[in-house]
């Protein structure tokens, strides 16, 4: 097993047991795939038909507005998995692109290779319900922040939870993220400093 796979598999670990035959016989449904920095996984008005775990590296998924300016709507850091789950989920077009922000090596997995292994490995299907669940209850949290935080302590929350981020994730994404310009994501960090 090679260790790209082997992160998938201490993460299945954290939330239910798979046994390491049973991890070697579904290992085949994935796909290593290596990005380069700003390169594309998933583009806009293509079928949403991949599931990608990070490896390695920082993703991020956005999309474009009427006046073709970018939004990204989430990161993902190792460990964590990214998709458009509306589109992946339902087989629809998508309107999102996901780009590797960083190097990044990711495993691709479709939705009919994650349909089987749901069906064939019980573990996994407990496994998938965990991070559906995780993935639901933080976008309950963020739309709650979005609404009840100002701004400044918008970036307050983001910057004391998620310092990996702010760390490897250029400013501008950063700001694209939170709803503010690069230059007002600026003025609140000059004034946080002072």
């Amino acid at each position: 097993m090679t260790s790209k796979l082997e992160s998938l598999k201490h993460h299945i670990n954290r939330f239910t047991q798979i046994a390491d035959q049973e991890f070697d016989d579904m290992s085949p449904y994935f796909e290593v795939r290596e990005a380069r920095k700003k390169e594309i996984l998933l583009q806009a008005d293509n079928i949403c038909n991949d599931h990608f775990f990070v490896v390695t590296g920082c993703l991020r998924m956005y999309f474009l507005n009427k006046k073709g300016i970018e939004h990204t709507t989430e990161f993902a850091l190792e460990n964590w998995w990214l998709t458009d789950q509306m589109a992946y989920i339902n087989k629809e077009y998508t309107t999102c692109y996901i780009q590797a922000v960083e190097t990044s090596t990711v495993l691709k997995l479709s939705k009919s290779a994650e349909e089987k292994i749901i069906q064939y490995y019980p573990a996994m299907k407990e496994y998938f319900l965990h991070i559906y669940q995780k993935a639901f209850a933080a976008a309950q949290k963020r739309s709650m922040f979005f609404r009840e935080y100002s701004r400044e302590d918008l970036f307050l929350h983001f910057n004391s939870n998620f310092p990996k981020f702010i760390q490897r994730v250029p400013q501008y994404l950063i700001a694209s993220y939170l709803g503010f310009t690069p230059e007002y994501l600026s003025e609140i960090r000059k004034k946080i400093i002072s």
